[in-house]
């Protein structure tokens, strides 16, 4: 599974293809790179590529995603953007697909539960859908009063991102 790292201003598309003992095969922007890595102590790593030899400590700031590092010459400020980062992102500035009439989820995942039916009766705030996406279940709650109107998908039922799957009106 490949993730995204923010390296200074630098975005790059990282790839673990391989591991075994110190030897790591990375694709890091459609680049191999076999690389031969040890923890040296909490934080400090000892790289080897291509007979060079390289120390860069990772330092975690106040989140468990974003990372100061620093090797010999240069520090930079570092960012893990997966999955959930995105999520978080995309909900927290506003840009989800959902609209108040219709629940989406943004990323894939699977429906847990779905605790309303055709019909029924729900006030802005009540949970109408429960998915598990990244080994975690969110409840997906009415934007507004109303009666919900179409129901896209069933419990167990594997979904999409952004794909509709509760209308309320």
């Amino acid at each position: 599974m490949a993730i995204e790292i923010k390296l200074g201003e630098r975005l790059a598309k990282v790839e673990l293809l391989a591991e075994e003992g110190n030897q790591i095969k990375i694709m890091v922007d459609s680049k191999e790179y076999n690389l031969d890595m040890l923890q040296v102590e909490n934080g400090v790593y000892s790289v080897l590529y291509k007979g060079r030899s390289y120390n860069v400590e990772l330092i975690e700031t106040d989140s468990s995603k974003k990372y100061s590092v620093n090797t010999f010459y240069h520090s930079y400020d570092a960012e893990i953007i997966d999955a959930e980062t995105k999520y978080l992102q995309a909900r927290n500035s506003g840009n989800l697909e959902a609209t108040e009439s219709t629940i989406t989820s943004p990323m894939p995942g699977k429906v847990v539960k779905i605790p309303v039916e055709l019909g029924s009766e729900v006030k802005k705030g009540d949970t109408v859908i429960i998915v598990s996406a990244m080994k975690m279940e969110s409840e997906y709650k009415a934007m507004k009063d109303g009666i919900v109107k179409e129901i896209y998908v069933h419990e167990e039922d594997i979904i999409d991102g952004n794909q509709p799957l509760v209308f309320i009106d």
